[in-house]
């Protein structure tokens, strides 16, 4: 069940952002999503999500799904950049949230979604984190946490936005490694946005790239000779 984007458009009401951008993302895939600033890469995460809405085009999963935004909280579950603004509670609390599109009306859970919430923590390394406040939680740990609540969700699609920024660089290699270790053992379609194109070169599974107005899949080789040639500019001009 790919992701399947043909001729999107996307931006706002009176700016058209990108346009014509067509990609597939498949199961069991970790994606890595790059490209300058400003080019546009939130923005086509966003309509994804169903934060923002397209302009045109078509985002899809199959016939059954033929929009994206049909029961949303069931399909994407998402991780952003920024820590929660509400830090007072623990680290069960904060992956329990994740399982509020199947909970009551209260939001309570169940000895089933009690189960899930520990199993999501083993999956991401922080079970014996899971009655820690998060006020106390580093980057990294806060950043896993937040995945292990994406997990809760279980949705068959993840998507982050830059999950490795602010990171030092061990967590960053964690973070990749777990993230591309989550889309191979669960089969979800797991989407990141980034500007570590080395890390993105050794362990994302697609790389996508995203500048003038279009988005294309590169090989890993494209990507170290750009890499490469950013360098050798580099010490041209020093």
């Amino acid at each position: 069940m790919p992701i399947i984007i043909d001729n999107l458009t996307i931006g706002y009401k009176n700016k058209t952002i990108c346009s014509s951008l067509d990609a597939r993302f498949y199961e069991g895939e970790l994606a890595c999503l790059m490209g300058p600033n400003g080019i546009g890469k939130s923005t086509f995460l966003r309509t994804i999500m169903g934060l923002q809405k397209k302009i045109s085009g078509d985002i899809s999963l199959s016939p059954e799904y033929p929009e994206i935004s049909d029961d949303i909280s069931r399909l994407i579950s998402i991780v952003l950049t920024e820590r929660p603004a509400i830090e007072n509670i623990t680290v069960f609390e904060t992956v329990g949230m994740g399982r509020n599109p199947y909970t009551d009306f209260w939001g309570r859970l169940t000895a089933e979604d009690t189960r899930i919430v520990e199993e999501c923590l083993d999956r991401v390394g922080m079970r014996d984190f899971i009655n820690e406040n998060i006020s106390h939680l580093s980057d990294g740990e806060m950043q896993k946490v937040m995945v292990a609540k994406a997990l809760a969700q279980q949705t068959p699609i993840m998507i982050l936005d830059e999950p490795t920024s602010f990171l030092d660089f061990q967590s960053k290699v964690d973070m990749m490694l777990l993230l591309r270790g989550l889309a191979h053992t669960t089969g979800k379609i797991i989407i990141i946005s980034t500007h570590d194109l080395t890390l993105a070169a050794s362990y994302a599974d697609k790389l996508w790239w995203m500048e003038n107005n279009s988005l294309r899949e590169i090989s890993k080789d494209y990507l170290s000779q750009y890499l490469s040639d950013i360098l050798n500019t580099a010490v041209e001009r020093s």
